[in-house]
């Protein structure tokens, strides 16, 4: 994946300011897709100098903001770069190379980082169902578009769930 496709989709869901689009990337997906404000703001002008965002002047009280709208040859390009094909990206955790160096080492006991880390996938779990029950109630028909973006976050919930699963079968080992 990549920043400005990430972006693109998210103008695409609601044309905003840059200080708007930062705080939803925040928000969502920023969940599945790490960037700071910085490089949002980079990225931002690069589509616009690509000429596949378009910025206008908002007026506001404290002067005047720009807000973004994808433009066509914007969509056009998030559509080519959806039906590409990518292949799946292996694990990259620190984490699982500090607890095979604890094996070669034999002196590290890696249970206290274990449990921590356990204690963050968990709260990120039940930030994800507190989003999925907000945002997708039980019983309530979705379109297409709805059960796409259910089917993202549906993702990270079982990603969390499959991490949970492994520190506890992992704390169950002797360090």
């Amino acid at each position: 994946m990549s920043l400005p496709h990430a972006i693109l989709t998210s103008l695409l869901e609601k044309p905003c300011t840059g200080a708007e689009l930062a705080r939803r990337f925040d928000k969502s997906l920023g969940h599945f897709w790490q960037a700071t404000h910085q490089q949002i703001y980079r990225e931002l002008g690069k589509l616009e100098g690509e000429r596949l965002i378009a910025a206008r002047g908002l007026a506001t009280a404290r002067g005047s903001q720009r807000h973004f709208d994808v433009l066509p040859r914007g969509r056009a390009e998030l559509e080519r770069w959806s039906l590409r094909q990518a292949d799946p990206r292996p694990i990259r955790d620190s984490l699982l190379v500090r607890l095979r160096a604890a094996a070669v080492l034999g002196t590290v006991d890696m249970s206290a980082e274990i449990r921590r880390h356990r204690e963050l996938h968990a709260d990120t779990l039940e930030r994800y169902r507190t989003i999925e029950a907000r945002d997708f109630p039980p019983g309530v028909s979705l379109e297409r578009a709805g059960e796409l973006q259910r089917a993202v976050l549906r993702a990270g919930i079982v990603f969390e769930e499959s991490w949970l699963a492994w520190c506890d079968e992992t704390l169950a080992v002797r360090q």
